[in-house]
């Protein structure tokens, strides 16, 4: 610093032939361009140094751009300022000036640091992979984590801005305190938003929903694509969205199919005719799961579940790694069981019926249709 304050000095000597108010905005700008130059030439050696490393080195260093340039014009205005020979008046404004971008230097770093941690911790994650409990967990933390940080530190940051001017101090205090009737005004205003907030950082310590959870919320099926601090999308199954307020998860029931895991069981109903074979059916079930690579080979079952008055109803369980891929082995299952009675034990379908029976009262036979469900109903 020292050395700097000598340099601007002697350029003002050298200056000195000049008005002050010339020779000061001349520093300024000086001090500007050394800055943006400095700045410019140090960030190509960095850049070049990371040529060989890892991409994500090199992003941070771009990322981290704008603070570092931001921190280099501070330093050099500063030590210029010091140096002109400005009037006392417009030296307290220019300071005050800089104390401001230092301020908005404090906040915008703290940011970029939390975001370079946060990134370097889930670096070890992904989500992309078939078991990713781990990683939806440590990503759902961490994003709405972030964000309550981000929103705070920029508060603090307005408030530390405000209270260097003295007609605004006492907002910056008050935003600082939350108190004064202003305060409790707002807060009653803001009550729903800051509901939400408060249950995305309830969500982010507890858990209930995750990034990519699977969940049927309003009837609706589909997963958790986007988590803020104020509302959360789900992806429903045929892509339209389903937007909700972040309380939601919190104030009301819905069902989590991936809470600790996404293995989940499958069920196939059919109807069949009191002549189906059950063990027969038993047999194929199982072989058809064995045959197909979505079965996760933990549960196959097949069970009488009611005898209803002209079909039996068969419920047919079976489990998978995933809901999708449940889905998909449903209705695998479903088809090549149809398929297998369709070929070997059509009599067994649901189907029509005619009785003759002769009434004691009439010489003609009369004909009595009782009918059976026609489709096989499968849920």
């Amino acid at each position: 610093m020292e050395s700097l304050d000598r340099i601007f000095s002697q350029i003002v000597a050298a200056l000195a032939w000049l008005p002050s108010e010339i020779v000061g905005l001349i520093l300024l700008a000086l001090a500007a361009s050394l800055a943006i130059g400095i700045h410019m030439f140090a960030l190509r050696l960095v850049t070049r140094a990371l040529r060989g490393r890892q991409t994500y080195w090199r992003s941070v260093v771009l990322r981290t751009k704008g603070p570092t340039r931001l921190a280099v014009i501070i330093l050099l205005a500063s030590a210029a300022v010091r140096a002109a020979p400005f009037k006392a008046t417009d030296t307290a404004i220019l300071t005050q000036i800089l104390g401001v971008a230092f301020i908005c230097l404090v906040g915008w770093t703290l940011i970029r640091v939390l975001q370079i941690f946060s990134e370097l911790h889930l670096r070890r994650f992904r989500l992309d992979e078939e078991d990713n409990l781990l990683a939806r967990k440590h990503v759902t933390q961490i994003r709405i984590l972030m964000r309550a940080a981000t929103v705070l530190i920029v508060l603090i940051t307005a408030a530390a801005v405000m209270m260097t001017f003295e007609s605004v101090r006492q907002y910056g205090v008050s935003l600082l305190a939350a108190g004064g009737a202003a305060g409790i005004v707002v807060g009653l205003a803001a009550q729903p938003v800051l509901s939400n907030l408060l249950a995305g950082i309830q969500i982010a310590i507890t858990q209930p929903v995750r990034l990519e959870d699977a969940v049927v919320v309003e009837g609706e099926w589909g997963w958790v694509e986007e988590i803020t601090m104020t509302y959360a999308v789900v992806r429903l199954w045929d892509w339209r969205r389903l937007v909700l307020p972040i309380r939601y998860f919190i104030e009301k029931p819905f069902q989590n199919w991936t809470r600790e895991n996404g293995a989940i069981i499958g069920t196939v109903m059919l109807r069949l005719d009191y002549t189906a074979p059950i063990a027969a059916i038993r047999e194929k079930a199982a072989a058809f799961a064995a045959e197909s690579a979505l079965w996760d080979r933990r549960v196959i079952n097949v069970q009488v579940t009611e005898a209803l008055s002209e079909t039996l109803e068969i419920r047919v369980l079976v489990s998978a790694s995933t809901s999708p891929r449940a889905w998909d082995l449903r209705c695998e299952m479903r088809e090549k069981l149809i398929a297998w009675l369709q070929s070997d034990y059509a009599d067994c379908l649901p189907r029509q019926r005619v009785e003759f029976t002769t009434s004691h009262d009439q010489p003609m036979a009369t004909v009595r249709v009782r009918e059976t469900e026609r489709p096989m109903a499968a849920e």
